[in-house]
This record gives structure tokens, sequence and C-alpha cells, in this order.
């Protein structure tokens, strides 16, 4: 039983309530009655007994254990006594033997001191009577036999002592030992070739530790430059990269600058000489080679503009590897490399452009079969003189085509950024902003003055000088579209091309200029054409409506339908498919001036001819029916003013139609008010019943 209370109480964490609950539920199990109180009481009482005794067994177990752990703890602090004991005797001891070493060691060095003393005069002695052993040699007569010159094995001990025989011969009588000097001078160049060789041989397998060797005694010889250009031919006689050279240059620069390192005591100085070569050599010989033909001048300064980027760019990449050298060496060798042609660069990329340009043009015109001639000055001066009296015949070399592209202007653009962005690169910083505005200036002479002016020239051609009986030649707006597109593509190359580059500099107010004085002229043009395609649509309209307009159709002789006249329909119909094209083809600010216009010229044209008529009370209906109509075409101008001109008639059209004793009203409304009341007299006197009117009372105020 004591066994099992152990278990229950050794239970991590111990649950006294859980206790008591187990042996409940066992005392129940056993009786398997009901719950029975006197029977859990004894239980109880028995199991209060039992762990009583068992209390005190374990007191018991205790105390036995404290008294055994107490005679331990004895012999332990006697055994630690012991020792401790014992390692104080081994301090001494320890102690006592570092003051034996030390003194025995000093005894040592002493010694030593006095055998080195000893040992470096004789070392000397015996080193310089090896050497005159050695001089011997070269001073009898006959070849030199000894091992250590003629054993290949030995070469590094032998470039030892010729080195140090060689400096000794220089302070020689050269008369005396003439011989004996060239021997060793001659045998100091043998083993220093040898050396170089033997460099050369570690250096295709990559063998660094002899390399390093090598270089280290080399270092002591006058020779040790030939070694390093030696290195330096053979890293860069593999081939780079085919027929880009660019492409393996870096990746080497970085492979042998690791091995540069290792091998020389002055990295950063071989590395340079190793960049340098590069340079002088390798990029300025393949740079020549690239632009030597000059014949296609597009595709040399596309290899020149390619070649020197690529260059500026392989400099940036190389400067990693120029520490301790001139920061800005790199930019000086790509410029004498680049110099003879970078000197002349503007001149050929001028020259070049000019004739992209030409070119272009060439093949347009050449694509339309026309032969361009301009117009001469005095025949323009003729046709304005025309236009002034109204003489309306066009030019004879008119002809029904455009002359106007967008794409041969975006290809002169292009040609001429592309000529930029060159010119950025190749031109000294000095030079860019005005060698910038010289490629701007060809570009305004070939596309403006030399193409859209003449595209212009010959859409204004196109038009009638005077007014004309036909309806008007549409195409010129389409020139105008064209025009305005160029014009467009060109700010946009100004703005984000030109203008960057020549702001802040004096240059900017020349490019602006010169901008300036090309745009004038072709604004110009352009409102010229459209003030002749005015007269023309004014002109046809004038014509149309004096010819077509019957006088019966506002003086009918017997009652018809109220309708719109065919010729006000056939007026509406013309201008309203013309403004369709004109919002196609114009915008800004020459559509709305031009649409204003339009509007108020066609109610000038419209408003005289209504005055030519004679109206009764149903021509007037049918007066007012052509108004509203021309008002509908109106409003799509979308312009206030002309909308009110066309109210203003609409209202002195209602004075044609109003009864007699309501004139008066309508003459002081809101609408009729502000006119002069000469313009109302002559409305209400193409009344049919205006003579009858005179005599009453209606028009008092009006007509007088």
């Amino acid at each position: 039983m004591y066994s099992q209370y152990m278990e229950e109480f050794e239970q991590d964490p111990f649950d006294a309530t859980e206790f008591i609950e187990k042996l409940t539920w066992r005392t129940q199990n056993e009786t398997e009655k009901t719950f029975d109180a006197d029977v859990i009481y004894e239980t109880f009482t028995h199991t209060i007994k039992d762990l009583n005794n068992l209390k005190e067994k374990q007191q018991k177990k205790c105390e036995r254990l404290e008294l055994e752990i107490k005679d331990e703890q004895v012999n332990h602090a006697r055994s630690i006594g012991k020792l401790q004991e014992r390692h104080q005797d081994s301090i001494q001891c320890f102690h006592e033997l570092d003051e034996k070493i030390n003194s025995v060691a000093g005894k040592i060095i002493h010694l030593g001191e006095q055998l080195e003393n000893v040992q470096k005069p004789r070392s000397r002695t015996m080193e310089a009577q090896q050497l005159l052993n050695y001089m011997s040699d070269f001073i009898l007569d006959g070849p030199i036999v000894n091992d250590i010159f003629t054993d290949k094995a030995q070469l590094y001990e032998a470039a030892d002592v010729i080195q140090k025989l060689f400096l000794i011969s220089q302070d020689l009588s050269a008369k005396k030992f003439d011989n004996a000097r060239k021997k060793i001078e001659k045998k100091y160049d043998e083993i220093e070739r040898a050396l170089i060789e033997e460099f050369a041989a570690a250096q295709k397998v990559e063998d660094i530790d002899k390399m390093k060797k090598i270089a280290n005694i080399l270092a002591q010889f006058k020779g040790y430059a030939q070694c390093i250009d030696a290195y330096i031919e053979q890293s860069q006689s593999t081939p780079t990269g085919g027929k880009d050279i660019f492409i393996t240059i870096l990746p080497m620069c970085r492979h042998n600058y690791e091995i540069i390192k290792q091998v020389f005591a002055s990295p950063n100085h071989v590395m340079s000489k190793f960049i340098l070569n590069i340079y002088q050599l390798k990029l300025n010989q393949y740079a020549a080679t690239k632009l030597e033909d000059k014949r296609d001048e597009e595709r040399y300064l596309r290899t020149l503009y390619e070649l020197y980027s690529q260059t500026k760019k392989l400099s940036d990449d190389l400067q990693e590897f120029m520490t301790g050298s001139d920061e800005d060496l790199l930019n000086k060798l790509t410029t004498n490399i680049f110099a003879k042609h970078v000197n002349s660069y503007i001149d050929i990329e001028m020259k070049s452009l000019k004739a992209k340009c030409d070119l272009e043009l060439q093949k347009y015109y050449a694509s339309k079969n026309h032969q361009k001639k301009m117009t001469p000055r005095f025949q323009e001066l003729r046709r304005d003189m025309q236009a002034a009296i109204g003489f309306g015949v066009n030019d004879e070399n008119a002809t029904n085509d455009i002359f106007i592209s967008e794409e041969l202007a975006i290809n002169l653009l292009q040609e001429t950024k592309s000529a930029i962005k060159r010119c950025k690169v190749l031109s000294k910083d000095q030079d860019v902003a005005s060698n910038v505005v010289k490629l701007a200036d060809i570009l305004l002479t070939s596309l403006m003055t030399d193409y859209v002016t003449y595209g212009l020239m010959k859409g204004i051609e196109l038009l009638p000088l005077g007014e004309s009986k036909v309806f008007t030649q549409t195409l010129f707006f389409e020139v105008v579209q064209k025009c305005s597109i160029i014009v467009h593509l060109l700010e946009k190359l100004y703005t984000t091309t030109i203008i960057p580059i020549v702001t802040n500099t004096s240059s900017f107010s020349d490019c602006m200029f010169k901008k300036r004085s090309v745009m004038e002229p072709i604004e110009m043009r352009i409102n010229t054409g459209l003030e002749r395609c005015l007269n023309s649509i004014v002109g046809w309209v004038k014509s149309f409506l004096q010819s077509e307009q019957k006088k019966t159709d506002y003086k009918p002789e017997v009652d018809v339908d109220t309708l719109t006249s065919a010729a006000c329909r056939q007026v509406v119909q013309s201008i309203q498919s013309l403004i369709s094209k004109i919002k196609k083809t114009l915008d800004g600010e020459n559509l709305n001036s031009f649409l204003s216009e339009l509007g108020i010229r066609l109610h000038r044209v419209i408003f005289d001819h209504m005055q030519t008529m004679q109206y009764n009370t149903t021509g007037a209906m049918c007066a007012i029916c052509d108004v509203n109509e021309y008002r509908r075409l109106i409003r799509g101008l979308n312009n206030p003013l002309v909308n009110q001109l066309f109210d203003v008639l609409h209202a002195l059209c209602n004075l044609l139609l109003v009864k007699p004793e309501n004139i008066q009203e309508v003459c002081t409304g809101e609408t009729l008010d502000p006119l002069d009341k000469s313009v109302i007299r002559q409305f209400i006197q193409l009344r049919g019943d205006f003579k009858q009117l005179k005599t009453t009372n209606y028009l008092r105020g009006i007509v007088e």
C-alpha cells in the first residue's frame, strides 16, 4: 500500500483533491454498494494512519541520509584541503622553473648574438670570396664554364649572382677590366632574357607562384619594365571579341587585374600601363580602321558616334582599376583617339544632314512626278494685286495636288534628332549649344522654308484670286492641317530636345530668333490662304444667291406653302459640309478665327441679299424660314457673336410679317432696340404694304 501511495505522491504536480477523489472512487468500487459514509470514514481514518506511518518512516530515512551527507562533506573538505596544499606546491615549482627558463633563455640569446656577430663577417667574407671566384671566371679568358651559369635548373641562383656581379662591375676600371665587364653584361642580358622567357612560359599556364617569384627577381634587374611589357603583350595578344573589341576588354581587365595584384609589387602601376596599352594600341588602331572610309558620311557618323560612346562607357567602367592614377587620364586618352575626327565632326554632320534632307525632298517630289519650281517674288506680287482688284484667274502653274506630307516631315525630324543626339556626345562642351543651333537651322531651312513654305504656296495657287462663282476648293484646308501637324512636331522637337540644350547659353536667343523668323512668314501665308478661302466661300454664296434666288421666292403671286427656298437649302447644305471639313482640318486659333470670320461675312452677304428682295406676307414667311435655316447652320460655329447677328436678322425679318400695329413694339424690343433706326427702316421699306403704312402712324419715329 505504501508503494502505491509513493507513486501517487511522486506525480508532478501532485493534486491533493484528485488524490482524495481517487481514494473515494476506489472505496465505492470495492464495496459495490450505494454510498456508505461509514465505510468511507473508515477508509479515510485508515489511510490517515498509513500516511502518518509513512511520514515517520520517511522522516527517519531523511535523518539517516542527512547524517551520511555530513560525513561525506567532512571527507570532501579534507580532500580539497590536501589538493590546495599540493596546488600551492605546484605553483612554487612553476615559478622556480620559469626563473630557470628565463635565465637559460637569456644566456642563449647572448650566445646567439655572439655567434651572429661572428657569423656575419664570416658570411660576408664567404659571400665575397664566392663572388670573387665567380668574378675570376669572367676575368679569365675563355667561355664561362661554372655550373651555376650553364645549368638552367640554377637560373634563379645565377640571376642573384650576376645581378651582384653587374653592380660590382660598374665600379671597376673600364680600361683594366673592360673584357670582364663586357662578359658580365652579356651574361646579365642572357639571364635577364631567360627570366623573361620563364615568366612568359609561366604566364601561359597561369602559374601565379612562379610568375611572382620571377617578377621579384627581375625587379632588381634593369629590364624589369620588359617583364611588364611582356606580360601585357601576351595578355592582350588573344582575340578580343571578333569584330567588336569592346565585348571582352572589361572582362579581360578584371581577370588580369586579379593576377597582377598577386604577381607584381606595384599592381596599380602595372594595371595603368596595361590599360594605357589598350587605348594607345588596340582601341586607337581599331578606331582608325573603322573610321578610315569617309565616303559614306551617314555610316561614318553613325560609326563615329557608336565608337566614341562605347569608348566613353568603357572609360567609366575601367576607372575602378585606375587607383592612384590621373582620374581624367582615360578621358584624355579617348580624346586623343578621336581628336582628328571630332574636330571636323560638325562640318561633316551638317553636310550629311543637308544631303539627307535634300534627298528626302527629291524622293518626295519624284514620287509626285513634280518638278519643283519656286514661285518668283514678282509673280506672288502679281497674284496679290490680282486678288486686290478682284481678278479671278488662277495661276497657270496651279495643280490639284497637295505638296505637304507629315510622313516626310517625320523623317526629317528624326534625322535631325539623330544628328543632335550625336552632336551632344561628339561636340566639345563649349560648342554643343552652337552646333545644335546649326543643325536646327538646316532643319528649319529644309523642312519649313524649302518644303512647308513651298507646299503652302502651291496650296494657295489652288485658290481663286477673287470672288468665285463655283464652290470653293477645299484642298487648302488639308494643306493647313498638314502644316499644323508639322509645326506641332517641330515645336515638340524644340521643346524636348533643342531648348534643354541651348537654355542658359548665349545661343538661346539666336535659336529662338531664327525659329521665329522662319515661322512668321509661314503664319502669314496661312493667313493669306485662309483669307482667300473666306473670300472664295463668301463670293460663291453671294454669286449663288444672286443667280439662284428667285424674286418670287419671297413675293409669290399666289399662296404657296411656307418652305425654305431651294437656293437657301443649297447654300446651307454646301456650307454645312464645308464647316465639317474645316473642323476636321483646322484647329486652335486658326479654327476659331476662321469660323468666326466666316459667320460674320456670311451674315453680311445674307443681310445684303435680303435687302435686295421684295416681300409680301407669304414671302416674308418663306424668308423667315430661310433665316431660321441659316441660324441652324450658324449655331454649328459655336460663336456667340455670330449667333447674335443672325438673331437680329431674324428679328428684322419679323418686321416684314408682323401686323402694322405691332411694328412699334417689335422695334423697341430687346433684340432690335440697340440697332440704328436706319437699318430698321431699310427692312420695313421692303414690306409690300409700305406705301400704305407711310400714311399711318404705325411708323412714327421710325421712318422719319
